[in-house]
């Protein structure tokens, strides 16, 4: 563990450099990377990036899907004490460019189409250096294959007076109320999180890792970040795609598969798990949203491995609870808090009142890797942080005797109707299990009379239909009356973010 002991985050990859030179540490399609041509590579773009005037302090964005020039960027950016701002994959044009503008970004690298995107915005902006990935350069920028070919590996990079209290990280959050904010962390908090989850999952130098989550995304970065700081290989995917991933899991020996619960559905009702070998996985990781207690059982069965819930957040940088692969684990629980965190649950009508053991309520978090606030944003950072430390995160959660944690819902996505609270994901564990759904989402619709009606958005398997008087039946067997959901609309596919997460704000769109 001692490639933890570490100021900044951009010293992980030089320390792995150091450690495991030719090992292999990322695959990507056909590429393969060792730890010692990464670290070469990065180190290429650092020193161009100070050559053209980027320093330490500065904000430099990265918009782009994977790929291994984005896992080059983020550590050069970060070794000469330049902040990194990662951008959603989801994001329009239009929004990235206001992330930057309100970050101040002063150089931005990514895929070329993304790139001209932003050049074809009108106004003004503080961004004098543009790098392209890929063999595709936009109007105005450079291409990082060629400054790789043509850059000399200096080893006088300059980082300043780096420390690891300094920021490093700038993410913008989802922004479903408003503008986005976005979310300051420091090196330490990374680096705590990094530790803390490979810690508690067991992971070392002998583990294979496949994802497809988005490095830019919060748990998309803390799987590559442990990887990178314990000597792992990952093999990162563009696109989760059912049939790329099991192959990567057979031909890789894959020891560790990580994902949100929309990627395990598709895997599970793809039907293609036999047709592979995945007897190599020790473990795997759903984070993102709930996942339903029944096909986390059916999953570990067919995987033959656990499934580690876990549970985190942009404002941590990473994650906030899980369970430990050697520890006991709870069915449908999150997990406990991360050392070096605190966790509690307050009452929803006034935070001072914290709750007793088995009660719904808010969940706060408190410790070393919460966020320093949100950028150039004071009014929302107060309302986020209490003045003992405590962040709101906007969960409802119930915690046992024990410690343990299970998540109700998101505050946001409650629906009240009549005056009584109704609690999607558990009406949504309910649907799951109806013979035939593949996938389901459930939100509230404006009503009248009682405020809110509840709609589920069904997806079925391929070539089935929908009874809907048996499901309402089977509801009728496990819901109380009120939480019956009122209308059932079959769809064929659910909205998703970047990272595969149902996107609840966007149901009202679909017909």
């Amino acid at each position: 563990m001692s490639g933890f002991a570490l100021e900044t985050i951009g010293q992980l990859l030089e320390r792995a450099a150091q450690r495991h030179p030719q090992k292999l540490a990322l695959v990507y399609e056909d590429q393969e990377w060792t730890f010692e041509r990464l670290e070469q590579a990065s180190r290429k773009t650092a020193a161009y990036l100070q050559r053209n005037g980027i320093l330490a302090g500065d904000v430099v964005s990265l918009y782009s899907p994977n790929c291994p020039e984005w896992v080059i960027a983020y550590y050069a950016v970060l070794k000469i004490g330049a902040i990194v701002n990662p951008l959603n994959l989801m994001l329009t044009a239009e929004e990235a460019n206001y992330a930057m503008l309100d970050c101040g970004a002063r150089a931005v690298l990514g895929e070329a189409g993304r790139m001209s995107a932003l050049n074809a915005l009108p106004g003004e902006s503080e961004i004098v250096l543009r790098v392209c990935f890929g063999q595709e350069t936009s109007l105005g920028s450079v291409g990082l294959f060629e400054i790789l070919e043509n850059e000399a590996a200096r080893e006088d990079i300059e980082s300043g007076s780096l420390c690891s209290d300094d920021p490093s990280t700038i993410c913008y959050t989802s922004g479903t109320t408003g503008h986005p904010k976005g979310a300051v962390l420091s090196h330490h908090s990374v680096l705590m999180n990094t530790a803390m989850t490979a810690t508690l999952h067991g992971r070392t130098e002998h583990d294979v890792v496949v994802s497809a989550l988005p490095c830019s995304h919060v748990y998309g970065n803390i799987v590559m970040n442990t990887a990178i700081a314990c000597g792992m290989t990952l093999v990162l995917h563009k696109t989760f795609n059912v049939d790329e991933v099991l192959r990567s899991i057979q031909s890789r020996q894959a020891t560790l598969f990580e994902g949100v619960p929309t990627m395990y559905m598709y895997l599970l009702n793809s039907g293609r798990l036999a047709s592979f070998d995945v007897s190599s996985l020790r473990r795997c990781t759903v984070g993102g949203q709930t996942m339903p207690e029944q096909k986390m059982i059916q999953l570990e069965a067919e995987l033959g491995c656990p499934i580690l819930e876990l549970w985190g957040m942009t404002e941590l940088g990473g994650l906030g609870a899980t369970h430990s692969l050697y520890g006991p684990r709870r069915q449908g629980s999150i997990g406990v808090p991360l050392p070096h965190l605190q966790a509690r649950v307050v009452s929803v009508d006034d935070e001072r009142s914290i709750l007793s053991v088995g009660e719904i309520g808010e969940l706060q978090i408190r410790g070393s890797m919460v966020m320093g606030g949100y950028f150039n944003n004071a009014e929302a950072t107060v309302k986020a942080i209490d003045d003992a430390g405590w962040l709101s995160t906007g969960d409802l959660v119930r915690q046992d005797r024990d410690g343990y944690l299970y998540v109700v819902d998101r505050l946001k996505d409650m629906i009240i109707t009549a005056g009584f609270n109704i609690y999607p994901a558990e009406v949504e564990r309910v649907i799951i299990e109806f013979p035939g759904v593949a996938m389901v989402a459930v939100a509230g619709i404006p009503d009248e009379q009682k405020g809110e009606l509840v709609k589920a958005y069904i997806v079925m398997r391929d070539g089935l239909s929908l009874d809907e008087e048996a499901i309402e039946q089977y509801c009728r067997t496990r819901l109380a009356a009120y939480k019956i959901p009122k209308i059932y609309r079959v769809v064929p596919a659910l909205p998703m973010t970047s990272s595969g997460k149902i996107m609840k704000r966007k149901l009202i769109d679909l017909p």
